[in-house]
């Protein structure tokens, strides 16, 4: 067994990986199992998803930035796509939280079960969407723009510090919610916060430059913009704030591994 106290954040994902594998398709495969569609909603839901954004918000209210979106209607529905992709994925990363222990109690009291694990699995499960909805993203930019800018190959990397971030606080949450049921209420609230405090529906260049910085606090804020500048802009990433934000990230994974770490040992009496 590979244990999280033994190797840290790599040994928890790297020591485990056919594990998470197994899992990950599992929970992924299991939650179109029995509909018609399958797996072929992942595909569906999110091109349904772009084409009412880029109606309702590019045609029926006309919403457009010049500066972002060149003043394109067709422009602002991929800005808006962009920002409600990385959203989506630790919205999802969160809802899973609450449950990562509670609702796998049959782990719980498997000595041999790296219950750390579990914590990648919910972070792949939502990885899988959201590479659905960057390649979605992808193709829509190439037919509306005639051309698809060489950067978006660095989608991966701009959202790699985000899995890192979200499996930290699903550790985190995971555990807390243990010994508090309260987060499975909270997460709802925290989900809408951060889809509004942050560059979502709007570019921060529009924030008055005070609220500019608390508006950064938001875990979404940094990784959205570096995700418009690589997919809408044709820029490389700004790797000064990307390093910055990775460090961030890090510190967060191997503070929420250690919270769950010192606690497992509890899980049991509680469940």
């Amino acid at each position: 067994m590979t244990q999280a106290r033994s190797g840290g954040i790599a040994a928890s994902l790297l020591g485990n990986r056919r594990l998470i594998y197994q899992l990950t398709r599992r929970a992924i495969v299991g939650r179109y199992r029995g509909s018609i569609a399958g797996i072929g909603w992942s595909l569906v839901i999110p091109i349904l998803m772009l084409v009412v954004y880029t109606f309702v918000f590019g045609f029926i209210f006309k919403m457009r930035f010049n500066e972002e979106t060149g003043g394109s209607n067709l422009g602002f529905a991929a800005f808006l796509f962009s920002g409600i992709v990385v959203h989506g994925f630790l919205a999802e990363c969160l809802n899973r939280a609450p449950g990562l222990v509670t609702a796998n109690g049959q782990y719980v009291k498997k000595i041999v079960f790296p219950l750390e694990c579990l914590a990648w699995v919910a972070v792949f499960t939502a990885l899988f969407q959201t590479a659905i909805s960057v390649v979605i993203l992808s193709v829509f930019l190439l037919v509306t723009n005639g051309v698809l800018y060489w950067t978006a190959l660095l989608a991966p990397v701009v959202l790699a510090p985000l899995l890192l971030l979200a499996a930290g606080v699903v550790w985190i949450i995971g555990a807390l919610s243990v010994y508090m049921r309260d987060f499975a209420q909270l997460m709802g609230v925290v989900i809408t916060l951060m889809l509004f405090l942050g560059p979502v529906f709007y570019p921060l260049s529009v924030v008055p430059e005070p609220l500019r910085y608390v508006l950064y606090l938001n875990p979404i804020a940094v990784i959205i913009e570096q995700m418009r500048r690589i997919m809408l802009d044709g820029i490389t990433p700004d790797w000064v704030v990307l390093g910055i934000y990775t460090l961030a990230a890090l510190v967060v994974a191997r503070l929420g591994l250690a919270i769950f770490d010192r606690m497992r040992s509890g899980f049991a009496d509680v469940l």
